[in-house]
């Protein structure tokens, strides 16, 4: 769906489109990266400081366009990672440089011309003044050369876009005529193709659509190209805050003796965020002790996994994500501590994707995870996703719960202080100790293995057939509750659906503590749709 102005609703909605569409081609970006180092990690470390620079923004309002870019910008220079993730922060910091004059109300085409221009002055400041010719800065001079043009032209803001993207994407292909090391990989350059994904990005906001793009590969295997450089053995970054700027200058010569990918781009606050590659980490952060205190320091070595990405890029130890439905059924999860993709049941919306799921187990920002499919992810979605994610590194362990009823029984049993396989084989054990049904109500007359039903009545489903037909929910209910039980339970949880008053859960639990002596009912309002009740018993 597309905006007709870029006010900061729809910069924030550009924001999140970002996200997904970086998720969708971080693969495609790493296997391009082979400059500065080939080190397969430039979509990777562009994702993670957008999903930053997206965290910081959802808390801005959204009626102020300022206040939306400043939010991006600083959530970028807080979360970057890596040389493709400062400069990344510095394209941000120019959109909020731009709007951040009184009465800005949406940016135009004129301002987004110059946006893009005062990105490329800071970019190639946080780069020594001396930018790389064939890198991401010629694509971006490009798409600021055009976003010009246009609106002196007085063209629409959405074909200043569009020409931005256009030129963007002419120069990326010109890359390799520019910087021997792409041409002889055959490919073009990693940070200019993540910069094309964020200005189609943009596109898709404003208009609607964008381009069909090629997808861009290495036509020479990346290891054998004898121009590479090879990589230091640490990423070091830190910020510097109260700097004298005067000594900026001094700190970037005494990094560059040290390592190369040298990158120190000046904060908003009057700090600076300082990014090279070396050997000598330590050396790298006490080069600038005498300047002032480094503080946030990242140091992740470069030796990367199978999809190029570091231990050490992801945050959070471990993590559990739900897919759950219902506004109840995600409080309820969250409040125990997980992780929340909402989703619809089966026939409501499309169903849950391999890419949604992905994108929910990275914006975990988790190393492990467990997911709990819950019953609303297809089998070959689910492997889809959940192998995609271990490729970037993660460690996901799918527990198989088919109902919500299952997922909050391997919840409870949850801790993060074992071993991942040891949580996930007693979570596992824990759902399918739990046996579940649920109650729907008949919206046609049909012949079920009990007997003929009627449109309203209640149907008491376990195994997926009909084995219980009743005049309504609550006796439904109650009837499959006693068939359940009938081989034993000590815990039963009831969910309640949308529309579904809460006196029936009371009425349940009166039956239950008049035929069933011992055993506990629980109930919760999670308003999902479909079936009226899911009800488990452990």
């Amino acid at each position: 769906m597309s905006v007709r102005r870029l006010d900061g609703a729809a910069l924030r909605k550009w924001a999140h489109t970002c996200v997904g569409d970086l998720i969708a081609h971080t693969d495609e970006i790493n296997a391009l990266n082979v400059f500065p180092v080939a080190d397969s990690d430039t979509g990777t470390n562009m994702l993670f400081t957008m999903r930053s620079a997206v965290a910081e923004a959802d808390g801005a309002d959204e009626r102020d366009i300022a206040a939306v870019a400043a939010a991006l910008a600083t959530g970028a220079l807080r979360g970057a990672r890596g040389n493709s993730g400062v400069i990344l922060s510095q394209i941000l910091r120019a959109v909020a440089d731009v709007t951040a004059a009184d009465q800005v109300t949406e940016i135009d085409a004129p301002m987004f011309g110059a946006a893009l221009r005062h990105a490329v002055a800071l970019v190639v400041a946080a780069m020594g003044g001396v930018p790389v010719a064939g890198t991401i800065v010629s694509v971006l001079q490009a798409a600021a050369d055009a976003a010009e043009a246009g609106a002196r032209g007085s063209a629409a803001l959405a074909d200043v876009i569009a020409a931005a993207a256009s030129a963007a994407a002419d120069a990326l292909d010109r890359t390799p005529e520019q910087l021997a090391v792409l041409a002889e990989a055959g490919v073009v350059d990693s940070g200019g193709r993540g910069l094309l994904v964020l200005l189609d990005a943009l596109c898709t906001t404003v208009t609607g659509s964008c381009p069909a793009r090629p997808r861009y590969e290495p036509s020479t295997p990346v290891r054998a190209c004898s121009q590479l450089q090879s990589a230091p053995a640490f990423e070091v970054m830190y910020v510097l805050a109260h700097c004298d700027a005067d000594r900026i200058d001094e700190l970037r010569t005494r990094l560059e003796a040290l390592g190369d990918s040298v990158v120190i781009a000046a904060v908003a606050d009057a700090g600076y965020s300082v990014h090279v590659h070396a050997d000598d980490a330590g050396a790298a952060v006490e080069a600038a002790l005498d300047i002032a205190t480094p503080s946030r320091i990242q140091i992740s070595a470069l030796t990367a996994g199978p999809a190029g990405v570091a231990p050490s890029s992801w945050g959070r130890r471990r993590a559990v994500l739900a897919v759950v439905n219902g506004g109840g059924a995600a409080a309820l999860f969250a409040d125990e501590g997980a992780a929340v993709l909402h989703t619809a049941p089966p026939g409501q919306q499309p169903a849950v994707s391999a890419q949604q799921l992905l994108r929910a187990v990275v914006d975990t920002g988790a190393a492990s995870v467990l997911v709990l499919p819950n019953g609303y992810v297809a089998a070959e979605e689910l492997v889809a996703g959940c192998t995609a994610a271990i490729g970037w590194g993660v460690d996901v362990v799918p527990v198989p719960t088919r109902s919500m009823v299952q997922g909050l029984a391997a919840l409870a049993v949850h801790d993060a202080t074992r071993q991942a396989v040891d949580d996930g084989y007693t979570m596992a054990a824990a759902a399918g100790a739990t046996r579940f049904g649920s109650v729907r109500v008949a919206d046609q007359e049909a012949l079920t293995w009990a007997g003929p039903c009627r449109v309203g009545d209640g149907l008491g489903i376990f195994g997926d057939e009909v084995l219980v037909v009743r005049h309504d929910v609550v006796a439904a209910g109650r009837g499959l509750i006693d068939l359940m039980l009938g081989v034993g339970g000590e815990l039963v949880t009831v969910l309640l659906g949308a529309d579904v008053d809460d006196h029936v859960a009371v009425l349940l639990r009166e039956h239950v503590e008049r035929h069933h002596l011992g055993t506990e009912l629980l109930t919760y309002q999670t308003g999902h749709a479909g079936d009226a009740l899911i009800i488990g018993v452990e």
